[in-house]
């Protein structure tokens, strides 16, 4: 037995609005467009899938959404140019880490972050 690759799925509220901001503003490539859901590839083989039959339920701070760059810079002045409200980056020392946080169009927490020991 052997798993080959993963994808999570979350609901969404607005299925263009959503698929515009992963495609367009973060620059995710779809995976696979399925009417109802939206498949998008990230960066190592995972996917995330967005789908409208889902019930969108974004918690105070879960889940978290992290997406590994290491231009966590430029999409922080990118989203915040764009009007989206994002935490300042800052390095965690607690888990070697840089990022941000800001949320995507149906809430979720969405964080941008590089390691630091890479």
């Amino acid at each position: 037995m052997e798993v080959v690759n993963t994808i999570v799925f979350l609901g969404t509220g607005n299925l263009s609005n959503t698929g515009s901001f992963y495609r367009d503003l973060i620059g995710l490539e779809l995976f696979r467009d399925q009417g109802k859901c939206q498949i998008f590839f990230t960066a190592g083989g995972g996917m995330i899938g967005f789908c409208d039959h889902l019930q969108v339920n974004p918690g105070e701070n879960n889940p978290i959404i992290t997406l590994l760059t290491e231009e966590v810079d430029e999409f922080y002045e990118k989203l915040t140019e764009l009007g989206f409200e994002c935490t300042e980056p800052t390095v965690n020392e607690k888990f070697n880490i840089y990022h941000f946080f800001t949320k995507d169009p149906d809430g979720y927490r969405l964080e941008i972050q590089r390691f630091l020991d890479r």
